[in-house]
């Protein structure tokens, strides 16, 4: 049974490490951005989206399971793009950010592709 929580915890030798839910949805959110291809987050609240703001934690929700996460996000695609490439290195860089940063487990990525984008080539 997945619980809802507003932070995780990790046990230290000095004590716990809490780790709120919108700091893990940050971390997931700047990595897949980094991941070529990705254009932005797909998501978000149609305020959001008209005025352009980036938020790295739209389009992505955590859930907690035992000791380990799973991570569900959104993306939208640059047109072109292999999708099964692209959602794979989103998975891979945002597994290894969550993890390094966090010292949590992920235990999935699962990558949604909300839309596409298509770039005008600059002259």
């Amino acid at each position: 049974m997945s619980e809802v929580r507003e932070y995780y915890s990790r046990k230290e030798e000095h004590g716990d490490v809490f780790i709120s839910e919108d700091v893990l949805e940050m971390i997931a959110g700047a990595a897949a951005l980094e991941v070529e291809g990705v254009t932005a987050l797909a998501g978000g609240s149609m305020s959001e989206q008209l005025l352009g703001r980036k938020k790295f934690s739209k389009g992505i929700s955590i859930l907690w399971e035992s000791d380990e996460i799973t991570i569900d996000i959104s993306i939208q695609i640059k047109y072109g793009s292999i999708i099964p490439e692209v959602a794979r290195k989103v998975q891979d860089t945002v597994i290894a950010n969550v993890e390094a940063t966090t010292g949590l487990h992920v235990a999935a990525v699962n990558v949604r592709v909300g839309g596409v984008t298509f770039v005008r080539d600059e002259e």
